[in-house]
């Protein structure tokens, strides 16, 4: 191997590792927050977390960083990281309300705007809230799942194309929230029943259908998650 081949790859390498690292780092919290294994409102030591994963503390940074910005933990000056609190039932009650009066007019819009490759990309997010391959432990599916199905009602705002009611949305973070209410309810298999019916409008390229398969959706995903408040 010459100098300069030895020297290309080890730059592949250099800069291929530490992303793998911090992906590591950011699905093993991740997983943790979903699975409320670390509790909501809890204090997150950044050393702590860094030996139990066997890492130094700069991934774990990097890490913690990327969910700041997802919603999942907060940075308070000179306290550090901690779990983001649960939602308190005024603030889910708002949120769904909310999400009522903006959700099943987009996807009427985004029933409206389809093309075949849009419906295909819809189609593929489903199929990976529904793929239970390789497997795993059921913690570790259900924060996938929560991942997935972020993904399939973003890619449906997309759709849309009104970025207002796109990054208004995004920026609640609600599905992972959601999900964190939702870890000791039943969800999945209702979920992807109410997602193939919001599948079976789009592929008919029905607006009105549309409409009232993401207010169905939302309405009784606000049943299920009442129980949390219980």
């Amino acid at each position: 191997m010459t100098v300069a081949v030895a020297m290309e790859r080890d730059s592949r390498i250099a800069n291929i590792r530490p992303s793998s690292v911090v992906d590591g780092v950011y699905d093993g919290i991740y997983h943790r927050l979903m699975a409320l294994e670390i509790a909501p409102g809890a204090r997150i030591p950044i050393d702590v977390l860094a030996r139990e994963l066997n890492v130094s503390q700069t991934p774990v940074r990097e890490a913690l960083s990327r969910l700041e910005r997802e919603g999942l933990v907060r940075k308070e000056h000179l306290i550090g990281y901690s779990a983001a609190p649960q939602w308190a039932r005024k603030q889910f009650e708002d949120l769904y309300a909310f999400r009522l009066l903006i959700e099943p007019e987009a996807a009427k819009l985004a029933a409206r705007n389809m093309t075949p490759e849009a419906l295909q990309q819809l189609e593929n997010s489903a199929a990976d809230m529904g793929n239970g391959a390789p497997p795993v432990d059921r913690n570790t599916r259900y924060s996938r799942f929560a991942r997935a199905d972020a993904h399939f009602h973003d890619d449906i705002l997309k759709i849309a194309g009104n970025e207002v009611i796109r990054s208004t949305l995004s920026n609640q973070h609600v599905h992972l929230h959601i999900f964190r209410l939702m870890f000791h309810t039943r969800v999945t298999q209702e979920a992807l029943e109410e997602h193939e019916n919001l599948l079976t409008a789009f592929r008919a390229g029905d607006p009105d259908a549309a409409y009232a398969a993401m207010f169905t959706h939302i309405e009784r995903s606000s049943e299920r998650l009442l129980s949390a408040f219980e």
